[in-house]
């Protein structure tokens, strides 16, 4: 589990988080939406220590991030895996070598047991053999997706950050995404943080939702909540789509 507890920040004096306190979950995926502004991508990059804090404190199950020091950091970094938005492989190295990059940093394992963890991750979000030795600009955006998602695993972490995993994907691509980001979070019990705007990942895989609006937590709940949520912020970002309003006068309609 990640907790934040107060945390604020500010920019040029401009404060873009304002004490925000949640706990995200593990085995979960814990979901950041909101509107492009409202302090999402800032907070998930407070999270993983990208932005430091001005106040508050953010706790890894019982490890205070904020008070660590930067040899703990890295230590702690190690327990992270991250699926960037866009995928961000390195054009220059092949699909497998890609994956194999964090063992190369941060493991002393031997070649063939690199090997073997790259085959099972790449296994593991269905990328066939014929696909390894492929560069990233010779796969199609959701192959390269998936790629990124097992090099974001490879090193087996606890906790997985994903910052717009369906940015750019068609529908049906973004819904496989979503189910293999889930599926592996509840296989290998993983604390995953998703930032997203992506009303259909909210409500396929949506365990737990933080809402962010100019900075503030202003609602957090289920994807079985959202829909009759009394919040006329969080119903303005939901209802934009259409979709959902239909979903929902449905199934008030059903519930009379």
């Amino acid at each position: 589990m990640i907790s934040t507890e107060n945390i604020s920040k500010s920019f040029d004096h401009k404060k873009v988080l304002n004490n925000i306190s949640t706990n995200f979950l593990k085995g979960q995926t814990n979901l950041i939406i909101g509107r492009s502004g409202s302090g999402k991508t800032v907070l998930l990059k407070s999270i993983v220590g990208l932005h430091e804090v001005d106040e508050g404190t953010i706790m890894y199950d019982d490890r205070n991030f904020t008070k660590m020091k930067m040899k703990e950091r890295k230590l702690l970094r190690r327990e992270m895996g991250m699926v960037f938005q866009g995928g961000a492989l390195f054009d220059s190295l092949s699909v497998e070598e890609n994956i194999r990059f964090p063992l190369d940093m941060f493991t002393r394992q031997t070649v063939e047991e690199k090997q073997k963890r790259v085959d099972f991750c790449l296994d593991r979000v269905n990328i066939h053999r014929e696909a390894h030795k492929l560069f990233p600009s010779e796969i199609s955006g959701g192959m390269q997706k998936r790629v990124a998602i097992a090099r974001g695993i490879v090193l087996n972490p606890k906790y997985l950050f994903c910052d717009e995993p369906n940015s750019g994907l068609d529908p049906e691509t973004a819904l496989v995404i979503d189910e293999l980001i889930h599926e592996i979070t509840v296989e290998y019990n993983i604390t995953t943080i998703i930032n997203t705007h992506d009303m259909n990942s909210v409500m396929e895989i949506g365990d737990k939702i933080l809402f962010i609006s100019e900075g503030e937590m202003c609602w957090e709940g289920s994807k079985h909540e959202i829909l009759h949520a009394k919040n006329n912020k969080l119903q303005e970002f939901v209802f934009a789509n259409k979709q959902y309003q239909k979903i929902r006068d449905e199934k008030i309609e059903q519930e009379d």
